[in-house]
């Protein structure tokens, strides 16, 4: 098996259950997981593997299905798995089998064995460190059960376990496999995050702390998330931070959905529900992106920043096809001190998000530190939700309606 240094195994005769590769974006780190699945199915030391991603849906487009993925690797015809869809398994001509399974269901682990195992973004998983305990009760086949997991860094539970002495770890950088990815690209997220702790984390493969000074911590954000949102909500919205333009280097459209509710025993609590932020849309595509999540999580209405383009954007929303009506606000205070009350808030308690929302919370746990940079668009957005669903009563942060 090719491939860069951090890519390959532990060497042969080291005795390890557990290998982290840890990389940044475009790193390699799929391929690398691939590979190794691949080399021990067919050199016969693996019969049962367990393919393990945050949704069933990555598993099959990123792991099997991706241009990394298991299918799009293998070069010999005769070699080449099939993906069974009714039984979420991937057969080997040779016998071997690969289960499918989402980090969102621990439960579904228990049971199975196997004798090795593929974990791709544990970072992500929302309840990590429950699924990687019931997968290491499973691997329990055959003399050496082993176990790869691939993950961009973050400083969640489970990955700070396996680097406290669980696992063998590799690194590697997106510059490594520049080679491999567009230089356009290289340049944008060189220019714009490198040197930055984002950078550091997204693009070198570090595992970065919470910085000091950052207005959430994520240990807070763990204690508090859940796994599964509310059957019922008073209100649900979708706020939006529109960006001033558009294009490859435009400030990111933040995108948020939230609801709220009376939850018995705990008093009124916001939720996250969704973050669909993205970066480089046209204002119709935002738009369309801000009317879809609104049918999707059935928002009452949506609350948009005025402060960049104001009816403008109204008219961009109905073009678009939104169909629930817009609240436009204008902020009469700075970014921080809009979100100090909400900040308070998650401190108290009383917003808790719904699985791991990585991008909101990688801004989240940076905003405020020394070095921070850019436009933090996914929590201005968040701040809008979740002001409007549990301060506006009480007047702050200021918020000025236009109609």
């Amino acid at each position: 098996m090719s491939g860069r240094p951090e890519q390959k195994p532990p060497p042969v005769g080291t005795n390890w259950r557990n290998w982290l590769f840890m990389g940044g974006r475009g790193a390699g780190k799929t391929r690398a997981g691939a590979e190794w699945t691949r080399f021990s199915v067919l050199a016969g030391r693996m019969e049962r593997v367990a393919l393990v991603g945050p949704t069933l849906g990555d598993v099959r487009e990123v792991m099997i299905e991706g241009p990394s993925g298991l299918r799009a690797i293998e070069t010999v015809v005769e070699n080449a798995p099939v993906y069974n869809v009714s039984r979420r398994r991937l057969e080997w001509p040779n016998g071997a089998v690969g289960l499918v399974f989402s980090a969102e269901d621990a439960d579904s682990l228990r049971g199975p064995q196997f004798d090795a195992a593929w974990c791709d973004e544990i970072a992500a998983w929302p309840d990590g460190e429950a699924v990687w305990d019931m997968l290491q009760m499973g691997l329990r086949l055959g003399p050496f059960p082993r176990c790869v997991a691939t993950t961009t860094p973050r400083p969640v539970p489970l990955v700070k376990r396996l680097v406290g002495g669980d696992a063998v770890v590799t690194r590697g950088g997106t510059m490594a496999n520049a080679g491999f990815l567009s230089a356009s690209f290289m340049d944008h997220v060189q220019g714009k995050y490198g040197g930055t702790a984002l950078g550091r984390q997204e693009l070198d493969g570090e595992l970065i702390e919470d910085p000091e000074g950052a207005m959430w911590w994520r240990s807070d954000l763990d204690a508090r998330r859940v796994r599964s949102a509310p059957d019922m909500f008073e209100d649900i919205i979708v706020a939006v931070d529109p960006p001033a333009t558009s294009g490859a280097s435009a400030d990111a459209c933040g995108i948020i959905a939230a609801g709220v509710v009376q939850a018995e025993g705990f008093g009124r609590r916001c939720f996250i529900l969704r973050d669909a932020s993205a970066q480089g849309l046209r204002p119709l595509d935002w738009g369309a992106r801000v009317a879809a999540l609104a049918r999707e999580v059935g928002a009452s209405r949506v609350v948009a920043e005025a402060n960049q383009g104001g009816e403008m954007i109204t008219s961009v929303l109905e073009s678009a096809g939104c169909d629930v009506p817009v609240r436009l606000v204008r902020a009469a205070l700075g970014k921080r001190a809009r979100a100090m009350p909400v900040a308070a808030l998650y401190e108290r308690g009383d917003v808790s998000h719904v699985g791991v929302l990585a991008g909101l919370e990688d801004e989240m746990c940076s905003f405020g530190a020394a070095g921070f940079v850019g436009s933090p668009d996914r929590v201005d957005a968040m701040v809008w939700a979740v002001t409007t669903l549990m301060l506006e009563r009480g007047g702050e942060p200021r918020v000025r309606a236009l109609f």
